[in-house]
């Protein structure tokens, strides 16, 4: 009978991936630490616009777009693939734009309609073609970063640069980064108050449309090494764990991105003692952050309001009152 948990080997789980597969691991723990990064700082305007459940209903919406762009391509090279499901992302959040404007339909019910039936609709176009659409469905579903080391690298100029999803994923990170550094305050303030960007001059719808553009293109890239189930983590886990530990959004920002290099890193290490899926154990190393947060947080953690409980609770009365009384 197997052991349900393997023995753990410090050698092993932090030596040798650093030593022996050197190789393989950075680009793991890039590619990691770039999806985390991108989805986590998308993530964190979804959260302050309550919308964090928009990237699981194009991460999963993205399989008929991929179906349909192979049937049309007969390739499944990386940019039909990547076509298709950046079309098949726009039309999910119009779709929900149109559900949730158009008729009496809340956001989340027009959400869940949205991904569900697209999600379906790409289900039986495989079902339908399945000896014409040769896809893996569980790494759509479920991705396999540990397949990104064998990619070859990308040349440029006579310099290897990398695989060739890592540094489509760095480009589209470096692209977040810039385009929230350019229009943070537009970003911001439609975000809190879309009546107050109206009233400075900011185009809240346009900025709502830029956003989903930009969570699309995020989504889409990173479902390859994450897959699309998992995507959604990394868009809320980050978002959510900074914002246990500060109240200043730049702070928040920084947070993210230094949640997304530990859940990389820790995640990796996780996944070579457990042998399992590295997205997932990154997923679940990006959990016990937030955990983490959770409980010790110094002004919103479980620890620190169970002690401000205590305290309040056992403060004497003020003598005024006391003798009122």
């Amino acid at each position: 009978m197997t052991e349900l948990i393997p023995a753990f080997d410090f050698q092993r789980v932090f030596i040798a991936p650093w030593t022996h597969d050197f190789s393989s691991s950075v680009w793991i723990a890039a590619m990691g630490f770039l999806v985390a990064t991108a989805c986590g700082l998308v993530g964190n305007y979804l959260i302050l616009r309550r919308m964090a459940l928009v990237g699981d209903a194009i991460s999963h919406s993205i399989l008929p777009g991929i179906a349909v762009a192979f049937l049309l391509s007969g390739s499944r090279g990386s940019l039909p693939m990547f076509i298709g499901a950046l079309v098949a992302g726009a039309v999910t959040t119009v779709l929900i734009e149109v559900i949730h404007k158009k008729s009496r339909v809340k956001q989340d019910a027009a959400i869940g309609i949205a991904f569900t039936s697209l999600f379906a609709v790409g289900v039986i176009l495989i079902s339908l073609f399945a000896s014409k659409v040769d896809l893996d469905q569980e790494c759509v579903l479920y991705g396999e970063i540990a397949f990104i080391p064998l990619e070859g690298s990308v040349q440029l100029a006579g310099f290897k640069l990398g695989p060739p999803s890592v540094v489509r994923m760095a480009v589209v990170t470096l692209v977040v980064v810039l385009l929230v550094g350019l229009f943070y305050k537009e970003l911001l303030v439609s975000s809190f108050d879309p009546g107050l960007s109206f009233s400075l001059g900011i185009n809240s719808t346009f900025v709502h449309y830029a956003l989903m553009a930009m969570l699309s293109v995020v989504v889409v890239s990173a479902f390859e090494a994450v897959g699309a189930i998992l995507v959604i983590a990394m868009l809320i886990l980050p978002g959510a764990t900074a914002t246990l530990l500060s109240n200043r959004f730049p702070v928040m920002l920084g947070l993210t991105v230094l949640h997304a290099a530990l859940s990389a890193v820790l995640g990796l290490h996780l996944g070579v003692w457990l042998d399992c899926s590295l997205a997932a154990a990154m997923v679940v190393a990006a959990t016990g952050l937030f955990v983490l947060a959770w409980v010790f947080s110094p002004e919103q953690g479980l620890l620190s309001r169970c002690f401000k409980g205590r305290s309040s609770e056992a403060a004497p009365l003020p003598e005024s009152i006391g003798s009122a009384q």
